[in-house]
């Protein structure tokens, strides 16, 4: 089977889509991507790369076709030319580049901005094979809660994009079963399955390597790894850390860059905290290892409909890593870690409900937060172990693909 994987963001940028390409791969699928070129999250293009050229090379084993885009920045008017700039290169110039390479099916993974289905849906026609759209983030909801839109016509105006996008691709996978009824309600006929992110488990393949990252050397650092901005609420955490700031040998470890990293830096020089610190960004390699060193793992969201119905991505790999989680959100996040008995869940940004679990688990006996962890690798083994779910989205392949041929 040969597939085509559209993503904006694609290898040496850290996203997930890299280990699934990278398992299709391995499985047989004969992959190929159209993506952009590399310059998540600073908006600096990678060494070796260059804006405005399309280029053709080889990532992971799988060729890449890389169109150009402009670079992210900061405000709004500089990511929404990256957006656009994506969308209509992949339009012309991913055309051209996959002009004589024939497809059985493509794949659209859909974070923000999921307008990079626009291509996806022109390429399948072209192609003549089904489109799948992987959706990570509900549009346009996403862009209310996060403010970069709350004009309420210009939320409209997204949602009639949206409606258009969903009813013209073959098959929806949402991450979040609570995403089904808001994509339901604009997808008309197309079906819509469950497809979980995933998470590979790096200790199976033993590939784990030592690493060190500053803020670990205490009896209970709490690692918070990932994107640090305004939909991850992360001011819960600063309030929290000054509630706890004279809890000897409890410390935040904030892995990872963002929107509101600079500002929740500052912030804490201002305060003068000793128990937030902030290492930097550390390959999607290497966290596995560095996970391996928490006491415990947190995990935090804003109090909106949109993040309620959300399943962030690193749930699944700190369940994986079989250490507690502290999960301060409200909705399907929670109730993943509740059901698997993988942690404690307080509020969507409530510092004194933060700071009291943090507490609760750093009194724990060890022998507790163990059995917890090893719960939570439990459950992620039953439902979101990576292989799995890789023989299972090549059963959707097969599937649209004999839906399409028994509608000719």
């Amino acid at each position: 089977m040969r597939v085509l994987v559209l993503s904006q963001y694609f290898w040496p940028e850290g996203f997930r889509i890299n280990e699934l390409v990278t398992a299709l791969h391995a499985k047989g699928v004969e992959v190929e991507v159209l993506s952009g070129q590399p310059n998540y999250p600073g908006g600096v293009v990678f060494k070796g790369y260059r804006a405005w050229r399309c280029v053709r090379d080889t990532c992971l084993g799988v060729t890449v076709h890389r169109v150009p885009l402009a670079p992210r920045g900061k405000g709004a008017v500089r990511l929404a030319l990256n957006y656009l700039s994506f969308i209509l290169s992949a339009l012309v110039f991913g055309t051209y580049l996959l002009r004589k390479r024939p497809f059985d099916a493509i794949l659209v993974f859909a974070p923000s901005p999921i307008l990079q289905a626009i291509p996806a849906i022109w390429l399948g026609r072209l192609k003549q094979c089904p489109t799948l759209l992987w959706v990570q983030d509900l549009w346009p909801e996403s862009l209310s809660a996060t403010g970069h839109v709350t004009h309420p016509v210009l939320l409209k105006g997204v949602a009639r994009v949206v409606r258009w996008i969903y009813q013209k691709v073959d098959l929806l996978l949402v991450q979040s079963r609570a995403f089904t009824p808001k994509v339901r309600a604009l997808a008309g006929s197309t079906p819509i399955v469950y497809y979980p992110n995933s998470f590979i488990d790096e200790r199976a393949e033993g590939t784990v390597e030592p690493i060190v990252c500053p803020g670990l050397d205490c009896d209970f650092p709490i690692v918070f790894a990932g994107n640090i901005g305004r939909a991850q609420a992360v001011e819960v955490v600063l309030e929290a850390a000054t509630l706890l700031r004279d809890v000897e040998g409890v410390r935040f470890v904030m892995v990872g860059d963002g929107s509101q990293r600079d500002w929740l830096m500052q912030q804490s020089a201002n305060r003068g905290l000793s128990n937030l610190i902030f290492p930097g960004r550390y390959p999607v390699e290497a966290m596995p290892a560095l996970m391996q060193k928490a006491a415990a793992l947190l995990v935090t969201l804003a109090d909106t409909e949109i993040f309620r119905l959300t399943i962030p991505s690193k749930i699944q790999a700190y369940l994986a890593a079989g250490r507690p989680i502290i999960a301060c959100l409200n909705g399907a996040g929670a109730e993943i870690v509740e059901e698997a008995g993988a942690g404690v869940a307080v509020p969507a940004e409530d510092a004194l409900a933060l700071a009291e679990a943090v507490k609760t688990l750093y009194k724990m006996p060890e022998s507790e937060r163990f059995e917890m962890g090893a719960q939570g690798r439990r459950y992620y083994q039953e439902h979101f172990a990576h292989d799995k779910l890789v023989d299972t989205l090549i059963g959707h392949f097969e599937h649209a693909v004999r839906s399409q041929q028994g509608c000719r």
